[in-house]
């Protein structure tokens, strides 16, 4: 049997060797699991992960569990705030006990400070349908553009007429 030949041709995964960086990184910041920070939005959802982020992880005196600490912008704390208690079950699942006794909620700026930027990408949502004009309206301006010969004209008009007999701004 011949050895199994790799396929990377001498590449490691991103992963395997940023591991040790972002371990350091997340451990001076207090998470001693990185997965707090990596995994966020499998956490504690996609919905909460655009509005909030983990900051730090702090352990008191007594060792009775951490305080979390989350970065908002200020519209979104209360929100935030709301979910507290089921976003502290979410993340000791991720620990396996009770590690986390507390979550605290800091509000910012949509683009903050050098240290705790918070850069949320919200969730975009489609735009709604334009309402139809009333057929009546649609009528009276299909008879204001009836004099031009040219198609592209008449369509113009009579969508200006619509706009202007409705009195919508578009």
């Amino acid at each position: 049997m011949t050895p199994r030949r790799s396929t990377t041709k001498g590449f490691s995964r991103t992963a395997s060797l940023l591991q040790k960086q972002i371990r350091k990184a997340g451990e001076s910041r207090g998470f001693a699991v990185t997965r707090l920070l990596t995994h966020w939005p499998e956490i504690v959802g996609e919905d909460l992960a655009a509005i909030a982020r983990p900051v730090e992880v702090k352990y008191g005196r007594q060792g009775f569990g951490a305080t979390l600490t989350i970065l908002t912008t200020g519209a979104q704390a209360p929100m935030v705030e709301m979910q507290k208690e089921q976003l502290r079950d979410k993340v000791n699942s991720v620990y396996g006990y009770s590690a986390i006794s507390r979550i605290r909620v800091t509000q910012t700026a949509p683009t903050g400070f050098a240290e705790g930027q918070a850069d949320f990408s919200y969730a975009s949502k489609s735009a709604p349908e334009p309402a139809r004009p009333d057929p009546e309206i649609r009528r009276e301006a299909a008879e204001i553009a009836r004099g031009a010969e040219d198609q592209s004209l008449r369509a113009a008009l009579e969508a200006l007429a619509q706009n202007v007999l409705s009195k919508t701004k578009r």
